[in-house]
């Protein structure tokens, strides 16, 4: 394997890792104010995900310096193009940050109400954005021979990619869902597993509008024949048994397996797009390849040699972290956000 095709696996590794940690993240957030009554159940909801949300945070961080420094022109092609799309994104996360520090400042319920309302829109965009960004790497966007973004903003919105936007958004509610039953207890975990069970069967539709979209706005024959291939059929297994699972109320196995069709379905998409990075909707001759979007040999070299070192520190850290605040949350837990 070239040092181009590690860093795309390497890269492809952040966004999963990302995608699978914000995934019940942004869920947690875009259920908090339907699923939590009242104050004290709000404050539970939100406590779930304090002490590790903006970790979660650091996966994207890491996989746009990983994506800067291992593919430059890929990097300013993307966020030449998708600067609105990704400032939105930015713009959510920071009034999320914002909101998950504000919302205990005041014991005004109106102040509390207003903050929990500002991490629901702050979860939304985000999970909507992404799916719609991912969908569009795979489609292609106007990309000319110098490798510079032609289009405008809504030349992102189309049919597919906003199938990809409400896909990414469902699944990432049903994985918030899943999380806050394991990491909840009393009326906030009952609300959870009935709400999981029932949006199941929702997001199982949404996934299969989304299989036919690939068929019909991708050239999927030509890209992995008549075959499938494993990933794209493993994922639909594990988001199926998702629902065997829910119906023998074994929540963490449904967690777990959802936690599994993300990771599929991410690796799906950089299988599609491989050997592109972008896909250029004008001319097939300008798409981003991992050849001439990326640095130097040196570049990949070093950033390797330096990866290797300090990636076993980072992921002993994440899983100490989880483990540390891995007990189901109450109304009586000491944590307040």
């Amino acid at each position: 394997m070239d040092l181009q095709d590690l860093w795309f696996v390497l890269i492809s590794v952040l966004f999963i890792g990302f995608f699978f940690l914000e995934g019940f993240d942004y869920g947690a957030g875009i259920l908090l104010p339907f699923i939590a009554r009242k104050d004290s159940e709000r404050r539970v909801v939100i406590n779930t995900i304090g002490p590790v949300w903006d970790a979660n945070e650091v996966w994207m961080i890491t996989a746009g310096g990983a994506l800067f420094a291992a593919f430059p022109h890929w990097y300013a092609t993307l966020f030449s193009g998708f600067y609105l799309a990704l400032v939105l994104i930015l713009l959510a996360l920071i009034l999320r940050g914002v909101a998950f520090e504000f919302r205990s400042k005041e014991d005004d319920p109106r102040w509390r109400r207003t903050w929990d309302w500002a991490i629901f829109i702050g979860s939304v965009i985000p999970a909507l954005l992404w799916g719609v960004a991912f969908g569009n790497l795979v489609k292609g966007v106007p990309i000319n021979a110098a490798m510079d973004f032609t289009g405008d903003f809504f030349d992102l919105l189309s049919p597919y990619t906003l199938i990809c936007g409400l896909a990414s958004f469902a699944v990432f509610t049903l994985h918030g869902a899943l999380f806050l039953s394991l990491k909840t207890d009393g009326v906030i975990r009952r609300r959870a597993e009935t709400l999981a069970q029932q949006i199941w069967l929702p997001v199982v539709g949404i996934a299969v509008v989304l299989a036919i979209a690939n068929y019909a706005y991708i050239d999927i024959f030509d890209t992995v024949g008549v075959n499938p291939g494993v990933m794209p059929v493993t994922s639909a297994v594990t988001l199926l048994s998702v629902g065997y699972y829910l119906r023998k109320k074994q929540f963490g196995w449904a967690f777990v397996l959802l936690g599994l069709t993300i990771l599929f379905s991410v690796a799906t998409f950089f299988w599609f797009l491989h050997p592109n990075v972008m896909v250029s909707s004008t001319n097939e001759a300008f798409n981003l390849t991992v050849e001439n979007a990326a640095s130097s040999e040196k570049t990949l070299e070093t950033m390797t040699i330096v990866t290797l070192i300090l990636l076993p520190f980072v992921l002993l850290y994440l899983g100490w972290s989880y483990w540390v605040f891995r007990k189901r949350i109450t109304a009586d837990s000491p944590l307040e956000y």
